[in-house]
């Protein structure tokens, strides 16, 4: 079977015309006009606010006249991670998607359902002319993954609907009402190059196969993060003998866990065996450590040609350590909910560019107050090592409104339709609702979607039956509202 052929098909072929888009954050200009020509071709009300946000509107079907206006937001931009051994230019090339079983995925990149799935339901909402339904608003906004910028500057008078359906959540029975806040560390160290002695012996240690995902709704799933597997060998090497790094390189996006990192080190001669030795060792301790859940880790060593530089010991020390002490993973959970994730960080990248090595972390927590000291803590790290440190403005997080009008819509219409109990919970990813609080104070919302997994990384996949669950519940939630 074909995607195209997949139901409902007016769905399943939106989302295939929107594969063909280049969309990385904060380059979506292809994917703006995209919809644009969408709504000029077939004559739908739409329009494009300074950002690039676009909001297009559909009159209520008969007999929904006088029943209030609803909003199906999702966002355009998504995340481009890709296999190292994949060749992909995210701003030319379109995505390949595939049937694999029960799973939509993409060969060798990200998928793009996070949220292209969400703004392909929205599209073939506008496009059926058979649904019941009140008067719709379809907001697709700007750069949510690196910035939530299209939230930020989203006009006051941009939306008139008092009801917002966020189609960007990722588990098919669940449904949300609330989500954590975030900010991001960004840190920079500058660093001097010293001629690379040439009687060392050179190695590239690297870190691969790691299951990475979303650094917020997969951050309790005790996945391992590539940067602290790496620097946790480097560190316990440059105990043991002298060791020179002349590059370091893990991970790529603020809001994904690292998958993979490598470094390219020198030692004497005379410890080259024990090198080799000690990462077999390292190998075997860490696979077993999180044998349950990175069966596919990987630390191998590979020798490499003597560099031309590295960086000068003392800073090289200053960052072993910090990395080492910066904290990863969960801080807290919630005393309120049970299960959810209250407060994280996320040891996201560590890179080399213009003379700088940058690192970036994100931290997220329901609580504000908890949301600014566990970006204090990453700081205070890294200012010890003597390194600037700055922080994003960051985002808010969204209050849970267990009286939602709208909730409970949603939670009858799923049990009416699936005999099933919907999970009622806040999420620890951030969602943009939260800044669409602030600006809309009365507006009720929630937030649902289909099953994905491997959300942020080329793992990504798309649950195919669940995915036509989720049109079946929006499209019975437009007509019960």
């Amino acid at each position: 079977m074909e995607i195209k052929d997949l139901k409902p098909q007016g769905m399943w072929q939106c989302f295939i015309d929107i594969c063909q888009v280049p969309r990385p954050s904060k380059k979506e200009e292809k994917i703006i006009n995209f919809l644009l020509d969408f709504g000029k071709k077939h004559n739908i009300e739409t329009s494009r606010d300074k950002v690039g946000n676009v909001l297009m509107k559909k009159s209520a079907s008969k007999g929904y006249e006088k029943h209030p206006c609803v909003i199906l937001q999702s966002h355009m931009d998504m995340v481009c991670e890709k296999n190292s051994d994949t060749t992909h230019d995210f701003d030319k090339d379109p995505i390949q998607p595939y049937i694999d079983g029960e799973w939509l995925k993409a060969r060798g990149t990200t998928l793009g359902a996070d949220n292209g799935i969400g703004m392909a339901a929205a599209m073939a909402v506008l496009l059926d002319k058979d649904l019941k339904h009140p008067e719709l608003e379809c907001l697709f906004t700007v750069d949510e993954e690196t910035g939530l910028t299209g939230a930020f500057a989203l006009e006051n008078n941009f939306l008139s609907g008092k009801k917002l359906i966020n189609l960007d959540s990722e588990d098919d029975g669940e449904l949300f009402i609330g989500c954590a806040g975030g900010i991001d560390t960004l840190v920079s160290f500058g660093y001097s190059t010293e001629i690379a002695p040439k009687e060392l012996f050179y190695a590239k240690i690297s870190v691969k196969g790691l299951l990475g995902g979303h650094s917020g709704d997969d951050i309790d799933k005790n996945r391992a993060c590539a940067n602290k597997i790496l620097n946790r060998f480097l560190w316990n090497i440059a105990k043991k003998t002298k060791l020179v790094l002349s590059e370091i390189d893990g991970g790529n996006l603020r809001n994904a866990i690292a998958r993979e990192a490598f470094a390219i080190i020198g030692v004497d001669m005379n410890f080259k065996e024990k090198l080799a030795i000690a990462i077999n060792h390292y190998s075997v301790d860490v696979r077993a450590e999180y044998a349950a859940t990175e069966p596919n880790m990987s630390v191998s060593i590979d020798t490499v040609a003597a560099p031309q530089t590295i960086i000068d010991g003392q800073m090289v020390k200053r960052l072993f350590n910090a990395l080492y002490a910066c904290p990863h993973g969960i801080i807290r959970m919630s005393d309120d909910m049970h299960g959810l994730v209250e407060t994280s960080t996320n040891l996201a990248s560590v890179k080399m560019a213009d003379g700088e090595i940058r690192i970036s972390t994100s931290q997220r927590s329901s609580v504000a107050s908890a949301k600014t000291d566990i970006a204090n803590m990453v700081e205070s790290v890294f200012v010890m090592a003597g390194a600037n440190v700055e922080h994003s403005d960051g985002y808010p997080g969204w209050k849970p409104n267990p009286n939602s009008e709208l909730a409970k819509i949603v939670d009858d219409t799923y049990k009416n339709l699936f005999r099933q109990e919907m999970k009622i919970r806040a999420i620890h990813a951030g969602l943009e609702c939260g800044l669409f609080s602030e600006k809309y104070p009365a507006m009720d919302m929630v937030s649902f979607g289909p099953t994905m997994r491997g959300v942020h990384s080329p793992d990504e996949r798309l649950h195919i039956a669940d995915t036509e669950k989720f049109w079946t519940l929006l499209v019975k939630v437009l007509e019960n509202l």
